[in-house]
C-alpha cells in the first residue's frame, strides 16, 4: 500500500500569532482547547481534502477531491489515519470523487460521492466483506447534482447535501436540495429552498439539522428568514428543527459570516455545540465553535482554509481532526465528539 507520513507539530502559543480568536461575548479558547495541546498537521501532499470520519476502531478516513483539470485526471482517492502508528495509507481509488464520509451504527462507511467524473451518488461499503451498494442514487428518475456532506440520526435515517460547484456533468434536479434516505431505501428531498447546501449534522439529541449554505463569493438573491436580499452573506450556518418523522421545519439562521468568509463542513459535540470548518482571510482560517443558541465559544485557527472537522473516537474522542487544503490536522479539546452508538441491531 502506499503509505505516507507527516508530522508537524505547531504550538498553541505559535498560533495565537497567527490570531487565534473567541467572541468577546463567547468563552476563551481556552475553554475549548485541552491545556499544552498542540495543532498537528498528521498528513500532508493531498490535493483537496475532505469528509474526516471516524472508523469505530479509531481509523480516520478521508477523501481527496482530485478536481480533474488540475490533477492529470486522477480518479480521487479515499485515505486512512491509522492514529496508533502515525501512518496513512490509500484505502480507494478512484473514490467515485468521494467528499463526506460517515460511518453507521453497524461499522459502515456511507460516503457522498461528487461530480467531475464522480458518481453523484452515496453508496454504503461493508467495511468487513469489502462490498458496497448503492443507497441514493436517483431522485425522480434524474442523476443528483453532485452529494456533498452527510449525516445519520439515530433512527438510521441518512441525510445528504446536494449542490454543486464543479463537473462537467448536465444538472438534471430543479433544486440544490436537502435529502433524507431512510432505512427501507426510500428517498424523500425535505429542503429545497436552499442556495448550494454543503456541510450536514444532526443534533445528539435529533432534535435539530444543521446545515451550512455556501455561496461563490459573488452577489446572488439570498433567502434568509423569509427576506429576499442581495446583502446577506454568502455563507450561513442554517438550524431545523428535526421532526420525529424526518421532516425538516422552521429553519432559522444559527451563524451568518460576512463576505469573504465561508463554512464548509460542520460536527457536532456530546454537548450539542456545533463545530465549523471556516475559509476565509489568512487570520480567519480554522475552526470556529457556537453553542447551540449561535453563541460563539471560541476560534481555533488553522494554517490554510479549513474545509471539514471529525471528532475521533476512543482514547481520541475528543481530539478533532480538520481537513484543510491539502492536509490533515489534529488539536485535543476539552470536549468530547459526538458519535451515534455502534449496535449490531440495525438494518
Amino acid at each position: 500500500m502506499e503509505t505516507k507520513r507527516f508530522s508537524r507539530l505547531l504550538t498553541i502559543a505559535a498560533l495565537i500569532s497567527l490570531g487565534i480568536s473567541s467572541a468577546s461575548q463567547g468563552e476563551e479558547p481556552t475553554a475549548i482547547v485541552a491545556p499544552g495541546a498542540q495543532l498537528e498537521r498528521v498528513f500532508d501532499g493531498g490535493h483537496f481534502l475532505e469528509g474526516p470520519a471516524a472508523a469505530p476502531d479509531g481509523s480516520i478516513y478521508f477523501s481527496d477531491i482530485t478536481f480533474s483539470s488540475q490533477s492529470g485526471m486522477q480518479a480521487g482517492h479515499i485515505w486512512r489515519f491509522d492514529p496508533r502508528s502515525g501512518q496513512t495509507s490509500l484505502f480507494r481509488s478512484p473514490s467515485g470523487m468521494s467528499n463526506g464520509i460517515i460511518f453507521d451504527r453497524k461499522g459502515r462507511m456511507l460516503v457522498a460521492e461528487g461530480a467531475d467524473f464522480g458518481g453523484r451518488k452515496v453508496t454504503r461499503t461493508d467495511m468487513t466483506t469489502g462490498k458496497s451498494y448503492i443507497l441514493a442514487g436517483l431522485f425522480e428518475g434524474h442523476p443528483f447534482n453532485a452529494p456533498n456532506d452527510i449525516a445519520i440520526d439515530r433512527k438510521g435515517r441518512v441525510y445528504f447535501t446536494d449542490p454543486r460547484y464543479l463537473g462537467h456533468e448536465p444538472i438534471e434536479q430543479p433544486v440544490t436540495g436537502i435529502y433524507r434516505i431512510d432505512p427501507n431505501g426510500s428517498v424523500h428531498r425535505i429542503v429545497s429552498e436552499l442556495w448550494k447546501p454543503n456541510g450536514i449534522a444532526v443534533s445528539p439529541d435529533d432534535k435539530t439539522i444543521y446545515v451550512v449554505t455556501v455561496g461563490d463569493f459573488r452577489l446572488d438573491i439570498f433567502r434568509v428568514e423569509g427576506r429576499v436580499t442581495e446583502q446577506e452573506p454568502p455563507s450561513v450556518i442554517h438550524a431545523f428543527d428535526l421532526a420525529p418523522d424526518g421532516t425538516a421545519k422552521n429553519r432559522r439562521v444559527l451563524v451568518a459570516y460576512p463576505m469573504g468568509r465561508s463554512a464548509d463542513g460542520i460536527t457536532v459535540d456530546a454537548e450539542g455545540n456545533v463545530y465549523a470548518a471556516v475559509s476565509g482571510t489568512a487570520n480567519h482560517h480554522g475552526v470556529y465553535v457556537y453553542s447551540p443558541s449561535g453563541e460563539e465559544l471560541g476560534h481555533i485557527p488553522t494554517p490554510e482554509g479549513a474545509a471539514n472537522l471529525e471528532f475521533g473516537r476512543g482514547d481520541e474522542s475528543n481530539v478533532l481532526y480538520v481537513t484543510a487544503n491539502t492536509s490533515l490536522y489534529r488539536i485535543r479539546l476539552k470536549k468530547v465528539g459526538y458519535h451515534l452508538p455502534q449496535s449490531q441491531g440495525d438494518q
